[in-house]
């Protein structure tokens, strides 16, 4: 994964609210959570919700479907399994044994 893309989703979730955010979606799974259920855990204004969601999207750590008039947020794992293996990758490469 490119330094920029791992930076931007770092970025990302460096504020309090979309880490909030984030977390709730990673919790529901692969099926993913209504953006009414966030709104409704976190207590946030829905314009708010809105551009918070934008924001992670932005960063491919998640991503939106609609089922009628349910708009679902779904985890982006690649990319969270990405940033992870990119911070862990050279894990005490420097240390010497």
């Amino acid at each position: 994964m490119e330094l920029e893309v791992v930076a931007k989703a770092l970025k990302e979730l460096g504020h309090p609210t979309r880490l909030s955010i984030y977390k709730s979606v990673v919790k529901a799974g692969y099926q993913g959570i209504a953006v009414g259920s966030i709104q409704e855990q976190l207590g946030i204004p829905g314009s708010t919700l809105s551009h918070h969601i934008s924001s992670l999207a932005s960063a491919g750590l998640l991503s939106q479907r609609r089922e009628g008039r349910t708009l679902f947020c779904v985890a982006e794992y690649q990319c969270l399994e990405g940033v992870i293996d990119f911070l862990q990758a050279e894990c005490c490469s420097d240390e010497r044994c």
